[in-house]
């Protein structure tokens, strides 16, 4: 494993971001495409955990260490730490970001959640 490689870790505000994309797609009928659009958000993260400064610095809040990958139509905003990159939110691009300023600083308070069910269920359909 690279010395340089770091965690990637979805925040609970990230984990329902992903959620409620799914129920928005498949209240529509479209179960598939928000399975398909989690698949690939989700696959945009990986490369992060090489490469944490990947992302842009997000222009709303020009903090070096809070940045985005842009997965349109999404903003997948994440905090870069020394150990870790921690994935905030995933905002729709037109809707005006807001972040809580404890999301903002590094020393922000988020411990890493797991929904093993958001994954398994993109991976199983």
């Amino acid at each position: 494993m690279n010395a340089s490689r770091v965690a990637v870790v979805l925040t609970e505000r990230a984990l329902s971001d992903l959620e409620e994309l799914v129920a928005w797609y498949t209240e529509q009928g479209r179960p598939e495409t928000g399975a398909r659009t989690v698949a690939e958000i989700l696959s945009r993260l990986e490369p992060l955990a090489d490469l944490p400064d990947l992302g842009r610095v997000v222009p709303e809040f020009s903090h070096p260490l809070l940045r985005e990958l842009v997965r349109p139509p999404f903003r997948i905003v994440y905090r870069r730490e020394p150990e870790a990159v921690r994935i905030l939110r995933v905002w729709r691009s037109e809707r005006p970001l807001r972040l809580p300023p404890d999301e903002q600083e590094p020393s922000g308070p988020d411990q890493p959640k797991t929904r093993p069910q958001i994954v398994n269920r993109v991976k199983d359909t």
